[in-house]
């Protein structure tokens, strides 16, 4: 027994100790975004900037083009990680994520209709996104527990979500053209041209959101017992599940609302945290908050600097990493001869 609690204690520091390096990985990521771009700056100007120095130049670059971007790519980075880390958990299916079931979708459609009908009333348009995303996360479950909950019948059903409200964000675009600036950017998901006061009203649903994720954790791991099992154990599975998809849901459509239709942070990174951190829930969703936010920071990075003075749009640095990564994991799926 002594030393199975010596074991659990080494194996806790461990994780401890990453969760620490990640953090750091993260906290440098940052900064190397705001020293990096296509305008060329020094370290003291950048420095002097943000210690309430520097030239007006310097000034628009780092407070008003850099800074509201870095925040962009935390915010939207860790919400997504989070939101599939939960998605997976509650279908239990290793290959859902916010963009594959159709909740990226559903919060785009929402948030289009919402600066269409209300264009002056920005800070709406997180609640309208989450909305989106809740509608399209349910309808994916109601359909896939009809049709049969397997993992491809999940991944089919979001496929044809994601498609319907596809051409409902062109219908709406076609008939209301300038309802939102930069259609094709927030297609393909970015965080350029951000302000703060743009992204404080998803921050609050973000935090909240995440507040609720993490204080559900320990339910979480029961979930994964099964959902007759976690009933026994005297768990609302039901009502849990319900609460877990709204976090979700508001996760996803909080980041969407600012960052467009951004793909494969929330496959990508509770896949690789997972591998590295194990299978409990606390841990995994804590790793993935850092490890997206550091992800969609470097991919952000990596489009703003490799054909400077062009920028590669977000959305595509990021398809090109987690297109790939799909394909494998839908390989590694059939191989394993599971229930998909």
């Amino acid at each position: 027994m002594k030393n199975c609690q010596i074991f659990y204690m080494g194996k806790n520091k461990h994780r401890l100790a990453m969760i620490g390096g990640l953090a750091i990985l993260t906290l440098i990521v940052s900064i190397v975004s705001l020293f990096l771009g296509a305008a060329s700056l020094s370290a003291t100007d950048v420095v002097s900037v943000l210690f309430g120095k520097g030239g007006n130049i310097q000034k628009q670059i780092v407070l008003y083009a850099r800074l509201p971007r870095l925040c962009g790519c935390l915010m939207a980075g860790s919400s997504l990680a989070v939101s599939g880390v939960i998605i997976q958990r509650v279908l239990n299916n290793p290959l859902a994520a916010p963009n594959i079931i159709g909740v990226n979708s559903g919060a785009g459609l929402a948030t289009v209709l919402c600066c269409a009908l209300a264009p002056e009333a920005f800070y709406l348009t997180p609640l309208a996104a989450f909305l989106g995303a809740l509608a399209g996360v349910m309808l994916v479950l109601f359909i896939a527990e009809r049709a049969g909950a397997s993992r491809i019948t999940i991944v089919l059903s979001g496929a044809a979500m994601s498609s319907i409200f596809g051409a409902g964000i062109d219908a709406v675009i076609t008939f209301f053209p300038d309802a939102l600036n930069g259609y094709t950017d927030f297609r393909i998901g970015g965080v350029k041209n951000l302000s703060l006061v743009r992204l404080m009203p998803a921050f609050w649903l973000i935090l909240i959101a995440l507040l609720l994720a993490f204080s559900l954790s320990k339910e979480l791991d029961l979930l994964l017992l099964g959902q007759e099992t976690a009933q026994s154990l005297g768990l609302p599975a039901k009502l849990l599940r319900f609460i877990l998809l709204l976090a979700a849901a508001a996760l996803a459509g909080a980041a969407v609302s600012f960052s467009g239709l951004l793909g494969f942070v929330g496959l990508l990174t509770p896949h690789i945290m997972r591998r590295l951190f194990g299978e409990d829930s606390f841990m995994l969703l804590l790793s993935s908050a850092l490890g997206g936010a550091a992800l969609l920071t470097f991919c952000d990075l990596l489009s703003r600097i490799l054909f400077a003075p062009f920028e590669l749009p977000l959305g595509i640095v990021l398809s090109l990493a987690g297109g790939p990564f799909f394909i494998w994991l839908l390989l590694k799926q059939r191989r394993g001869g599971g229930n998909v």
